[in-house]
C-alpha cells in the first residue's frame, strides 16, 4: 500500500486526517497503511450509495461491514476494527457517526496455529534455498527469501518486523537485530543464532555494497521493502515444494513465531530450566505487553506435547493458564 492514500468520499478528508493522526502518535507507518486501505474502500462505498452523507449512520456502517459469504471471520473483523477506531474519531471531533459494537461479528471457529516439525522446518528452508529470480517479482529474490525465512524460524520475529528493518537495524558485528516501533509501539533488541550471522554478513555483502543505513535491508519495489504479498506468494510455493499440506486456514506464515516459541519451552522444560525466570525474558525478546500473550505459547507447547504437560504441572501447578487466561496472538 503506497503512503499516500487517495481517500474518495463524503468523509475523505476527515480520513486523511484520521490517519495522519495515526502516524502523529506513533503508530507504525505499515498499520496506518494498512487501516488506510481499509478506509479507502470504505470510503468508495460510501461515495456509491451515500455519497451527500454528512452523518455515519448505523445503515451506512452495517452495509459494509456486513460479513461477505466467502469471507473469513478474521477479515471481517479487521474492516470492523478499524472503521470502528474511525467512527470514534469522528464522534471525538464532534460528527455523529455510529460505532460497531465490539460484538458486531459473529465469533468464528478459534484458529489453531500450525506447530512445525523439525523435518517440515528443515525442508521448507531447503526450499528457499533453490529460489530464483523466477519472473523477476523483486531483484534478489533467490538472495531474500532464504535469509527472510531463517530469520522468522530462528528469530520468531513477526513478519511486518522482519519486513521492516532496515540496515542500520541490522548490527552484524555483534549478531543483533533492532526492532523499532513493533507491535504494542516498542523497541527491542533480538540477537541472532550465530548460523544466521553468517548467513546474514553474506547476504548483506551481495545485496547492500555500499550499507546505506536508510536502505530495507530485505528491498522490495521502488525503494520500499518486500511487500507481504510477495512474502505470502512465495510462502505457499515453498509449503508445496516442501510437500506441507495448505488449506485455507493455514499453515500461516506466523506460525512460525508460535513454532520459535513452542520449541523455546519444550527445550528449556527437557532441561529443567526455571521458567518463572526465562518467561519474562521470552515476553521481552517477543515484544509482548503483558504475561498473558507470553503465556498462550506455553499452554500451546502443553497441548502439543502432553509429556511436558506432565511434567510442568507436577513442578509447577498453576503455571499452564486455561484458555480463557491466554491471549492468542494473531499477528
Amino acid at each position: 500500500m503506497p503512503k499516500n492514500i487517495n481517500f474518495d468520499g463524503p468523509f475523505r478528508k476527515e480520513m486523511q486526517d484520521f490517519i495522519d493522526l495515526m502516524k502523529a502518535t506513533g503508530y507504525s507507518q505499515s498499520t496506518a497503511d494498512a487501516k488506510g486501505g481499509i478506509l479507502r474502500r470504505f470510503g468508495s462505498h460510501l461515495k456509491d450509495y451515500y455519497p451527500d452523507a454528512n452523518e455515519l449512520t448505523r445503515e451506512a456502517v452495517s452495509s459494509w461491514c456486513s460479513k461477505d459469504p466467502n469471507e473469513k471471520s478474521s477479515n471481517q473483523n479487521t474492516r470492523v476494527s478499524a472503521v470502528r477506531q474511525f467512527a470514534k474519531y469522528l464522534r471525538n471531533i464532534g460528527t455523529n457517526a455510529w460505532v460497531p459494537p465490539a460484538n458486531f461479528c459473529k465469533a468464528g471457529a478459534k484458529y489453531v496455529p500450525h506447530i512445525y516439525t523439525a523435518d517440515e522446518l528443515q525442508r521448507f528452508l531447503a526450499e528457499t534455498d533453490k529460489c530464483t529470480n523466477e519472473n523477476m517479482s523483486i531483484a534478489h529474490r533467490d538472495l531474500i527469501m532464504p535469509i527472510f525465512f531463517r530469520i522468522l524460524v530462528t528469530c520468531g520475529l513477526r513478519c511486518s518486523e522482519a519486513r521492516l528493518l532496515k540496515v542500520d537495524n541490522v548490527d552484524l558485528k555483534n549478531g543483533v537485530l533492532t526492532i523499532i516501533n513493533g507491535k504494542n509501539h516498542n523497541n527491542r533488541l533480538v540477537p541472532m543464532p550465530v548460523s544466521l550471522i553468517e548467513k546474514m554478513q553474506a547476504y548483506a555483502k551481495q545485496v547492500h555494497p555500499f550499507m546505506n543505513p536508510e536502505d530495507y535491508f530485505f528491498p522490495g519495489r521502488g525503494g520500499r521493502p518486500v511487500s507481504h504479498g510477495i512474502v505470502y506468494y512465495n510462502f505457499r510455493k515453498f509449503l508445496w515444494n516442501a510437500g506441507i499440506s495448505h488449506t485455507g486456514d493455514g499453515p500461516r506464515v506466523h506460525d512460525f513465531r508460535h513454532t520459535f516459541c513452542v520449541y523455546r519451552f519444550k527445550e528449556w522444560s527437557e532441561k529443567g530450566k526455571d521458567l518463572m525466570v526465562l518467561i519474562p525474558i521470552l515476553r521481552t525478546y517477543l515484544g509482548h505487553k503483558d504475561f498473558k500473550a507470553t503465556a498462550y505459547y506455553l499452554r500451546l507447547t502443553a497441548d502439543v506435547f502432553p509429556d511436558i504437560r506432565l511434567r510442568l504441572e507436577k513442578t509447577y501447578p498453576d503455571i499452564i493458564p486455561n484458555a480463557e487466561e491466554a491471549t492468542y496472538e494473531t499477528d
